[in-house]
C-alpha cells in the first residue's frame, strides 16, 4: 500500500476510536497485531488490544495530532491525546506511536506516551 494510503487509514481508525467505536478501530488492525507501550507493556493480538481498550479508553480519547508522517510501510503521528484519570478529570498526555503496517492494515504499533 502507498504510504498516503496508510496514513488515511490510521485517521479513519482514530476518527473510529474518538467515536468509541472500538470495534471500528479494530477492523483497520491485524489479528496479529503488536503494541508496545515503551517502559510499560507489550499487548499480542486483537483480543489483548480489545481487553485494554475496554479499561484505558471508557471514554473515548481526543487526539490532536500535530504531525502525520508517511513513509513506506511506517507511519509515525505526533500529538497528544487527553484520557480521564481516575477521579474522571480530563489529563493531556504528549505521545509518538510509531505504526508498521501490513497489507493495509495495522500490524504493530510502538508508542511513547509521556505523562504529566
Amino acid at each position: 500500500m502507498p504510504a498516503a494510503a496508510n496514513k488515511t487509514t490510521l485517521e479513519q481508525a482514530n476518527a473510529a476510536l474518538t467515536t468509541g467505536d472500538t470495534e471500528g478501530f479494530l477492523a483497520h488492525c491485524t489479528d496479529d497485531t503488536e503494541w508496545t507501550f515503551v517502559g510499560e507493556q507489550t499487548l499480542r493480538g486483537k483480543q489483548a488490544v480489545r481487553a485494554w481498550m475496554a479499561t484505558a479508553y471508557q471514554q473515548p480519547p481526543r487526539f490532536r495530532v500535530e504531525r502525520l508522517i508517511a513513509e513506506e510501510d511506517f507511519v509515525t503521528a505526533l500529538g497528544t491525546i487527553t484520557l480521564p484519570d481516575a477521579s474522571g478529570a480530563a489529563v493531556e498526555h504528549a505521545y509518538c506511536d510509531v505504526w508498521r503496517f501490513r497489507d493495509g492494515k495495522m500490524a504493530e504499533l510502538r508508542a511513547f506516551v509521556i505523562k504529566p
